[in-house]
């Protein structure tokens, strides 16, 4: 079943994971009893495979995707990226991915890396990628694009993102999936304003859980521009570990105890977002798994997305 049949009858539920840099990552993620294994215990609809920027680690999330598609536990979605890229060479990894029975993807513009002294390649913009998919290979993938409820950082204005996402749409994409947001004021603004400008794509939510009081720092201002709620910074304030979160040897001596119980706040904070989120009539919750097990199996668990059983 595809994902978009699984919208038309209910909510999806699903996980992200990253193509680890090391063998022993590899091995954690994706050997017998590691956490894929675990994940699907949770009976996700899909797990989706991000890789690095211009398209680095694309082997290592070709092998995670055939081990997710081999276990035939649910279906198995590619991250795909364009920048930097040929058609040709878009083109001839979409095929391999066919070939190895993988038919979903989310289609990205993407990032160069550091440092890359390459060329732009032949496209620049995921309304592009997503164009070049459906006449290069018809309904063959599913494809579902990224929805910015603050407007993405590069674009002019809100307004103009939500024009692009509507092209993307009359190009061919199936569903969304949406960048992090936790001001929820916003996102509520933004599903009204898509949905007047005429887009009936399914919604599927992206949830970053709030584990690490640097790692929540660093995703909301290093590349996302993402609004930080009161009750997020009095979080952050309240455990605030010095002389900052991002001193690997900080000389707060009571630092070890408040990363615990930020930890567990933040546990908390992101149950109570996604009682929001599903509030507001969303198609899906996909849960940034960061390759790990527990804490997202708790936080599924306690949101109510799967039965406690």
């Amino acid at each position: 079943m595809s994902v978009t049949e699984i919208f038309e009858n209910r909510s999806a539920f699903s996980f992200e994971v990253f193509p680890p840099k090391t063998d022993a990552g590899m091995q954690k993620l994706c050997g017998e009893g590691g956490v894929l294994d675990q994940l699907y215990t949770l009976h996700p609809d899909y797990i989706s495979c991000t890789y690095g920027a211009g398209g680095t680690n694309v082997g290592l999330n070709l092998e995670v995707l055939k081990k997710i598609k081999k276990d035939g536990k649910c279906t198995p979605v590619t991250h795909f990226t364009c920048i930097g890229n040929t058609k040709d060479g878009i083109r001839e990894q979409l095929q391999t991915y066919l070939d190895n029975g993988i038919n979903h993807m989310l289609a990205l513009r993407g990032d160069l890396p550091f440092g890359w002294t390459g060329t732009g390649g032949d496209l620049h913009y995921a309304t592009e990628l997503v164009k070049f998919v459906r006449q290069e290979f018809g309904d063959k993938f599913t494809i579902a694009v990224a929805g910015s409820p603050e407007g993405h950082i590069a674009c002019r204005s809100l307004e103009a993102d939500i024009a692009f996402l509507k092209q993307k749409q009359d190009n061919g994409a199936d569903y969304i999936m949406t960048q992090l947001c936790w001001d929820m004021d916003q996102f509520r603004y933004w599903m009204d304003a898509i949905r007047a400008a005429g887009i009936w794509m399914p919604v599927d939510v992206g949830i970053m859980p709030v584990l690490d009081m640097a790692a929540t720092i660093n995703m909301a201002l290093s590349r996302n521009g993402c609004v930080m709620p009161r009750e997020l910074c009095e979080l952050i304030s309240k455990h605030w570990i010095f002389p900052n979160p991002f001193d690997k040897e900080p000389f707060d001596a009571a630092a070890a105890q408040k990363k615990a119980d930020f930890k567990e706040a933040g546990i908390e904070y992101t149950i109570r977002q996604i009682d929001e989120y599903r509030a507001c009539g969303i198609d899906g919750i996909h849960l940034y798994a960061l390759n790990k097990f527990e804490d997202v199996a708790r936080i599924a668990k306690e949101a109510g997305i799967i039965d406690l059983i």
